[in-house]
Parts: structure tokens; C-alpha cells; sequence
């Protein structure tokens, strides 16, 4: 019988994490409400440059991802004026949670439960209220050969990683990843190859319709990329060059 109870307890838990998961995720993308996004700083290669870096931002200086967001849903016939409201916590001094190269199914899950843990741990010390969507930006001396890890933005959880350079000249293009990420948390999928990071035509351009399709002017944020030729494709400097394409809207609830 105490068995039997301890099981019941443990389903009826589940239960109310799932539904009060769905019910997040579904008020996320209602757009009736404004979003409300933190950014915290983390010094992920320990240099002084990150830490000044850190030290000089500003809630201003992701204002461009609120803009480009209000501009979108504008573009898609959703009237609320801000849509996202931005906001910087203080610097984060541990490491994310890292998932291993070879990591299988279970590992990523494992993983997704460990990150979601710490973010709501981490974060969460530093909020009286919780916000929509947490997004922890890891920052790079710009100067260094080193490679940037892959950004992640879990939907479950509503928890990004980002990866990017401590640099005014490279704001932009760090906002522009920050802003895919965040659509991911939303359930935007990605529309480039992963082997290649080229935008998938047709769905990861911004014009699919152009003529001839090369070069494309702008990029689709989930395409992550402005494609110049069929093999070739930079990253938008800023969110000024990129647009939310059909079937992302459609995924994050913009268009039926």
C-alpha cells in the first residue's frame, strides 16, 4: 500500500510538471504579454578583457534584440508594442553544466536536466521573480584563436547558452545569435545544416522568392546566416539584416 501511495505521489508530481510546463511554454507564444528575457554574463575563459568587457554592459546593449523582435511580430500583424522586454543580471562566476561531443540521447537528456537545474540555481539566486527566459552569455577575449562552443536554447526550461566574443565591434553579430537562441527556447527550430552552417533553402532564407535567389540581402535568424552563394554565408553584423521567415513564425505561434 505505501508503495502504491509513493507511486501515485511521484505521477501526480510528473503530471503537474508537464501541464505546468505546457501551460508556459503556451503563454510564451501568445504574444499577448511582453517576454520578459535576462541576460547574465559569465567569464567563461577568465581574461581581464572579459571581465572589463562585462563590467561596461548595459541593459542597453541588447536593446537592438527588443527592436528587432517588435519590428517581426509588427510585420506579422501582432499589435503588442513590446513584445520582449530585456534585462541584465549580474555576472554568473561558475560554468554551465558541459555536454560531451559523443553525447548519445540519454546523455542530452541528462544533460538538459542538469542545465535546467543550474540555471533555475544560478539564476534564480539573484531573481524575486523569475523570469520568461533565461540566457546565459558566456564571453570570449576577442583576441584569442579560440573557437566558440555551439550556442544551445532549451524550449523545456526556457534556458539558453550563448557563446560569443567581449567586444563593442562584435555586439551585433553577438545579438543576433543571443536572438536565435531565444527563439529556440519559444520552439523555433533551426534551418541551416549543422555540417556545413549553411541556411537550408528554402526555409532558412530570409527572401526564398528572390530572383536570382543569390545573394540574399538579409538572413532568417533561424537560418543564422545571410547566404551569398549556395556554399557560401556570413553572420549578420546586427539584427538589422535578419527577419523571421514563415515557418519560424509559424513555430513560435506568429501565423497559424
Amino acid at each position: 500500500m505505501f508503495k502504491a501511495i509513493r507511486i501515485s505521489i511521484l505521477l501526480f508530481i510528473l503530471f503537474f510538471v508537464a501541464v505546468s510546463t505546457w501551460l508556459t511554454q503556451a503563454r510564451s507564444t501568445d504574444w499577448e504579454n511582453s517576454l520578459w528575457v535576462k541576460v547574465y554574463p559569465i567569464n567563461a575563459d577568465g581574461s581581464e578583457a572579459s571581465d572589463d568587457y562585462i563590467a561596461g554592459l548595459d541593459t542597453d546593449d541588447f536593446s537592438d534584440i527588443e527592436e528587432f523582435l517588435a519590428r517581426e511580430t509588427g510585420r506579422y500583424g501582432r499589435a503588442l508594442s513590446r513584445p520582449l522586454r530585456m534585462e541584465l543580471g549580474r555576472p554568473i562566476r561558475e560554468q554551465p553544466p558541459e555536454i560531451e561531443a559523443d553525447s548519445g540521447v540519454i546523455g542530452i537528456m541528462l544533460w538538459s536536466l542538469k542545465m535546467r537545474w543550474w540555471a533555475s540555481n544560478h539564476g534564480g539566486s539573484q531573481d524575486s521573480i523569475d523570469p520568461d527566459v533565461r540566457i546565459f552569455v558566456r564571453y570570449h577575449n576577442p583576441d584569442s584563436a579560440y573557437v566558440l562552443e555551439n550556442s544551445v536554447g532549451l524550449q523545456k526550461g526556457m534556458v539558453g547558452i550563448v557563446n560569443a566574443r567581449a567586444g563593442r565591434h562584435v555586439r551585433g553579430s553577438n545579438n543576433v545569435i543571443i536572438a536565435h537562441e531565444f527563439l529556440h527556447t519559444l520552439g523555433a527550430t533551426d534551418k541551416y545544416d549543422p555540417a556545413t552552417a549553411q541556411p537550408i533553402a528554402p526555409e532558412g532564407l530570409a527572401e526564398p522568392d528572390r530572383n536570382p535567389l543569390y545573394p540574399q540581402s538579409h538572413a532568417e535568424i533561424m537560418g543564422g546566416r545571410i547566404a551569398l552563394a549556395e556554399n557560401d554565408a556570413v553572420i549578420p553584423k546586427s539584427l538589422k539584416y535578419a527577419v523571421i521567415g514563415r515557418q519560424t513564425a509559424s513555430e513560435i505561434r506568429l501565423i497559424d
